[in-house]
């Protein structure tokens, strides 16, 4: 095992190989711009926060060209996706123009867009949004969610995974 000692710097290189060493699930996070046009991308930064209230947290690169949409949004979904829907969250990480011509949507919450066929769903409201070094952490009060028994889609060490079963 390779330790670094944190003296005032790390190799971002070597930061983000150790971070990938924790696998992630994958899911769309969703929201309307002010027109009410669909914008969506694909975040391995989902989490629980809290259960009483029900919080959800997700956070947003700050160079990204959709935090000023999501900063300004009331609403958000984070699309929780099955490992069949690897291709979707390629569709949401690239720069395609119409990501939402694919996959089955619904309009949820405040006019978000709802992913059908996922593994979750959780219709928040923005609770609060924080500023995170080159992160805005975005906090979300679960207003309506929805499960179904699908394999989770996975991320690790910069790959999509899929589970295995521990003998």
């Amino acid at each position: 095992m390779t330790a670094v000692r944190h003296d005032g710097g790390f190799d971002s290189a070597l930061l983000r190989r150790a971070l990938g060493r924790f696998a992630t699930g994958v899911a769309l996070v969703t929201t309307t711009d002010a027109d009410g046009g669909p914008i969506g991308l694909t975040v391995s930064s989902f989490n629980a926060l809290s259960l009483e209230p029900p919080l959800v947290l997700w956070s947003l690169r700050r160079a990204s060209p959709s935090l000023g949409v999501f900063a300004a949004a009331r609403h958000f979904a984070v699309n929780v996706l099955g490992e069949t829907q690897v291709e979707l969250s390629r569709r949401f990480a690239s720069s395609v123009p119409d990501k939402f011509a694919a996959g089955v949507w619904n309009q949820g919450l405040g006019g978000v867009p709802v992913l059908a066929g996922c593994a979750a769903v959780f219709e928040c409201e923005r609770e609060a949004a924080h500023e995170g070094g080159d992160h805005v952490v975005f906090v979300g009060r679960v207003l309506r969610l929805a499960e179904q028994a699908l394999a989770p889609l996975l991320f690790q060490g910069g790959h999509y995974r899929t589970l295995g079963e521990v003998l």
